[in-house]
């Protein structure tokens, strides 16, 4: 029989997983496009108005696109995750409450 952690932590891998899923499906182009965005910004800023097409600014706008899903991928799976692992613990000391009440 499975121990309460070996629960949690199945829930945990099954939330990651979901939250992955969703990023895929809703978070990927998103934070692709607004990560390029926030490079084209810092270009502008760093290389002047009207940044010519060198390989620094193109590096740092591919940079900052990579960085943007990096994070926002983080933030769904971490977060599905955690609500995942929460859930099972809330189910697990309700499933504890109920057995004791029966006993």
């Amino acid at each position: 029989m499975k121990t309460e952690l070996q629960k949690n932590r199945w829930a945990a891998y099954w939330g990651a997983a979901a939250g992955l899923i969703i990023f895929a499906l809703v978070g990927l182009l998103p934070s692709s496009f607004v990560g390029g965005v926030l490079g084209l910004k810092a270009a502008g800023f760093l290389f002047g108005g009207t940044a010519e097409a060198g390989l620094a600014s193109r590096a740092l706008v591919g940079v900052s696109m990579i960085v943007g899903v990096m994070v926002t991928g983080l933030i769904f799976v971490t977060g599905s995750a955690a609500m995942a692992w929460a859930a099972a613990q809330i189910a697990a000391v309700l499933r504890r409450r109920i057995v004791q009440e029966h006993a």
